[in-house]
């Protein structure tokens, strides 16, 4: 082989390749972009979460001071998070409690009281969840 064709290969291999790096620096901006728009939304979700979360808690607690203790706003966090009823041991065993009789007793009392106050409801014996109008 002469040097002209090796010159001739060289020159297209070098083409080639700038061909495939401008394609992938597009892939990248294209990329870029997307992935702004999506860090953005989850942003904005955040930010929607934390903002009803917070008008969900003042709610709870606008019509009875003893719910605004941090007892029954860990359990309505739970509540809030859970995608299901849960039972006064389940709640315990979320909220890092032992579940010993005497806890789960203790939560389920605050459950109740919660229940009487329309913050929760019982549909099924022992399964508390949220309230239809407060979720």
């Amino acid at each position: 082989m002469n040097l002209p064709t090796l010159l001739d290969l060289i020159a297209e291999r070098e083409a080639t390749a700038r061909q495939a790096a401008d394609r992938l620096r597009e892939q990248i901006t294209t990329l870029t972009t997307e992935l702004t728009r999506v860090e953005g939304e989850l942003a904005d979700l955040k930010t929607t979460r934390t903002t009803l979360r917070a008008l969900a808690a003042a709610e709870f607690t606008a019509d009875d001071p003893t719910i605004a203790s941090a007892p029954y706003q860990q359990i309505l966090e739970v509540l809030t998070t859970a995608p299901t009823g849960m039972r006064a041991k389940g709640i315990c065993l979320a909220l890092g409690v032992e579940p010993s009789p005497k806890h789960v007793e203790g939560a389920r009392a605050k459950l109740k009281r919660m229940v009487t106050r329309q913050v929760l409801t019982e549909d099924e014996p022992g399964v508390f969840t949220l309230a239809p109008k407060r979720t």
